[in-house]
């Protein structure tokens, strides 16, 4: 489609032309088709609003909930596991941030976890989104927010329900102060992801090493771009180290076990560090004898794998070299149960129960020295926890007071959103529930304790008015041509439809009445034969109220013809008349755009006429377009503006009138061949004759006598006097005559030979100072016989 794509789907077993059902009255927009986990994502624009929407499961598509008010000018996808959506949404007052949004289960009701989380365009249109998910502890997520310009790095231990800085190390890597205390200093990441898929990105953290996350950023009261030295945490971001004072590019080699660094570097290499003690201690290893520039870093299949390779060129013009490092000939045993520790994981607040258990997991001692191996396992123990109200957060229409604060628990209703009405789908017999505003942290697992779903109260559904009801037509396009299949598509938002009928008028006379129409989907196909404007409308009615759709469809012939009928000589200021003549006539469907000379905007009339002045002498090009339907013509014509000239009514015998077919290039011929004739026998040249036959019957013509280019101002009407007797004498004597068919001869002559030629000029021709003239002496006259009288 022009706007997009078609969503269709049909059964396999009988999917055919006549069997696929049409799941979106508009074109899905192009490339916004998702298929990620248990869901399919894709986007409809229409009237420049855009709607999304998701299937979990394979089943129907359902809008996608987000706030009534966000208007999202873009949605981005951020993570689909455990039976939950996260997107970031820009919403209409953003321009270089996104607000994080979590969903329920089936993917549709959002509510807000994160305001203003910093982007960054990309070239191709991709977007960055500052928010990263911890690997190997579920519900964790790093964010960058940014307030005002300012830039600052979050981290959340339960899915985006409670929000905190990362707290600051007290000594940095020399064993100095770092004097960074809070709330005016944190430490603060930044969170991109490497442009070469064989390097680590500026956080790097493994599903086998929980708790292990090591990152590039800085200590202060904000994130700052050039800053790039090295933290490791090995609690989940409770406690930080510094480790580099540049940036690394980092490697985990079993589950975590060593940590390999090399730094990030336009300068050739040979020494990469490493730590076996979760980054405590570092040592160097010479990997090659001659400087690479390293391209990346590579280790070999399995999570407990000791073996790497770094890849690089020894110069911009060599080919690949290839470095095996082999860690494996270091140690000298396998870990046994003595060289294991636990540690538990806590959030920033010294919680031990997060995302509703407390989880243990074991890691390697500092002080051993061992291969932990493939059959090595971090998790070690969970156990459930009871509920508190952190392990609930607002439901959808609802919203905290302070969203980012952990003792604000309260969720107070968005003025647009009414807990108590019935949601959109509620169907008449069955029950639904209120929402208290609060609903579980999704794969939360907590039990007992505070429920603050507990006070739910149920409803039975009440029969609701239809509201939101659309039409819409397939093939887009509310111009069609007689005889052309046209089908009409109904839907409705809201409100009930198995006790609904919709009563359905096409305009053309057809009426019906439908029930479950919008349910179904069965589209409504009709053909209008005949040109003409349709009123096609849809009333939906229930007992609890109705709703009514109109469109208004157009039938018309496409344009076949087109002629812009204009008089090719005027005078500067006089009022001339553009005509445009098409074929079919389709009386209030056509729309005609008027171009006068080089205006680049258009004149709009829905008359085929258009009344205009010329203010300038000169050729003066004249433009139309008609535009009915899908059908466009245009024409365009050369008006010739003149100060003066003179015009003489001319006639012709009335057998002429038996010829007439009363067609543009027939008017042009007869009047090329009477300006012809009169220029020969006049000898008057012809360039400054132009004999104009006006449409209709009788036939007439105008001839315009033009006044030399070159001719001087002083002789002008004498001149103009001496071709006027010449032309009418030619005239009067008959002398002008052209050959019919059917053996006749059409004579010329004017049309009232007793009248004299008019003289047409502008506002300061000779006429006007003439009249000017006149009017004065007679008010001079007056004056003077009133004065006699009196005395």
């Amino acid at each position: 489609l022009p706007s997009g794509y078609r969503y269709i789907t049909c059964q396999i077993q009988n999917c055919s032309d006549k069997t696929m059902t049409v799941q979106f009255a508009v074109g899905t927009d192009r490339d916004s088709l998702t298929v990620q986990d248990d869901y399919i994502f894709l986007q409809t624009t229409s009237a420049n609003r855009t709607k999304y929407y998701v299937s979990y499961r394979r089943n129907g598509f359902a809008q996608m909930k987000l706030p009534k008010y966000a208007l999202p000018k873009d949605l981005q996808i951020i993570s689909t596991d455990e039976n939950q959506v996260f997107v970031a949404v820009q919403e209409w007052y953003q321009t270089d941030t996104y607000n994080l949004y979590q969903s329920d289960p089936q993917g549709v009701y959002y509510s807000i976890l994160l305001e203003n989380v910093r982007s960054t365009k990309q070239p191709e249109e991709n977007v960055l989104i500052d928010i990263l998910e911890v690997r190997g502890v579920k519900g964790v997520f790093l964010a960058n927010q940014k307030i005002d310009g300012k830039v600052t790095t979050l981290i959340t231990y339960n899915k985006g329900r409670d929000w905190d800085f990362l707290n600051p190390p007290d000594i940095d890597m020399n064993g100095k102060p770092t004097n960074c205390k809070p709330p005016d200093c944190y430490l603060h990441l930044h969170l991109r992801w490497a442009d070469n898929p064989y390097v680590s990105g500026t956080v790097h953290t493994k599903d086998t090493a929980p708790g292990l996350i090591m990152g590039a950023g800085n200590l202060g009261s904000q994130l700052v771009e050039y800053k790039e030295e090295m933290y490791i945490t090995s609690d989940c971001g409770n406690t930080w180290r510094q480790v580099f004072e540049e940036e690394h590019h980092i490697l985990y080699l079993d589950h975590g076990g060593v940590i390999v660094a090399i730094k990030d570097t336009s300068i050739p290499l040979k020494i990469l560090k490493f730590s076996i003690d979760e980054g405590q201690t570092w040592s160097t290893h010479n990997f090659t004898s001659t400087s690479v520039f390293v391209d990346g870093l590579l280790s070999e299949p399995g999570d407990e794998t000791l073996v790497m390779t770094v890849f690089g060129h020894i110069s911009y013009r060599s080919d690949w070299e290839l470095v095996k490092v082999d860690f494996r000939p270091s140690f000298p045993r396998e870990c046994t149960d003595d060289d294991y520790e636990s540690w538990e994981l806590t959030n920033l607040q010294g919680d031990r129960c997060i995302m509703g258990q407390q989880r243990s997991f074991r890691k390697r001692k500092i002080s051993s020295w061992c291969i932990k191996g493939r059959s090595f396992t971090s998790a070690l123990t969970s156990k459930v926890c009871e509920c508190v109200n952190s392990d609930f957060l607002c439901d959808y229409g609802f919203e905290r007071s302070a969203p980012r604060k952990a003792e604000s628990s309260k969720c107070f209703a968005d003025f647009w959103f009414n807990p108590e009405a019935p949601p959109e789908d509620c169907v008449l017999g069955q029950a639904y529930t209120s929402s208290t505003g609060y609903r579980k942290v999704v794969s939360n697992v907590c039990e007992g304790g505070v429920d603050l779903q507990q006070n739910l109260a149920q409803h039975m559904c009440p029969l609701i008015a239809p509201k939101g009801l659309q039409i819409s037509i397939r093939e887009e396009s509310l111009a069609l041509k007689p005889g052309e299949d046209i089908t009409f598509i109904v839907r409705q938002e809201q409100g009930d439809i198995l006790n609904t009928k919709y009563q359905v008028d096409l305009g053309d006379g057809f009426k019906a009445i439908y029930v479950n129409l919008t349910m179904t989907g069965e589209p409504i196909r009709h053909r209008y034969e005949n040109p003409g404007i349709y009123r096609v409308s849809v009333k939906a009615e229930n007992v609890a109220g109705h709703d009514e759709a109109v469109v208004f469809v157009q039938v018309n012939s496409p344009l076949q013809a087109l002629n812009l009928e204009v008089v090719p000589v005027v005078g500067r200021n006089q009022e001339v008349n553009l005509t445009a003549i098409i074929l079919p006539k389709n009386p209030n469907l056509t729309v005609f755009y008027w171009w006068i000379g080089n205006n680049l905007q258009p004149l709009l009339t829905l008359d085929n006429f258009l009344v205009t002045k010329f203010a300038e002498t000169g050729d003066v090009r004249v433009t139309v377009q008609a535009s009915c339907g899908s059908s466009m013509l245009q024409e365009s014509k050369v008006v010739h503006v003149f100060d003066h000239f003179h015009v003489l009514p001319l006639k012709f015998t009335k057998h002429l009138d038996m010829y007439n077919p009363d067609i543009p290039e027939w008017r042009e011929d007869v009047g090329r061949v009477v300006t012809r004739l009169l220029a020969k026998e006049t000898n008057i040249p012809e360039e400054t004759l132009m004999t104009v036959v006006k449409p209709g019957l009788p036939t007439s013509a105008d001839l315009h006598v033009l006044l030399p280019a070159n001719q001087p101002k002083r002789k002008r009407s004498v001149t103009s006097d001496k071709r006027i007797a010449a032309i009418k004498q030619a005239l009067n004597a008959h002398n002008i005559s052209f050959f019919l068919r059917g053996g006749y001869w059409v004579l010329v002559t004017l049309a009232d030979s007793d009248s004299d030629s008019q003289r047409i000029g502008g506002g300061s021709g000779y006429w006007a100072i003439v009249v000017l003239f006149v009017i004065c002496l007679v008010a001079v006259g007056a004056f003077i016989l009133y004065k006699f009288k009196r005395q």
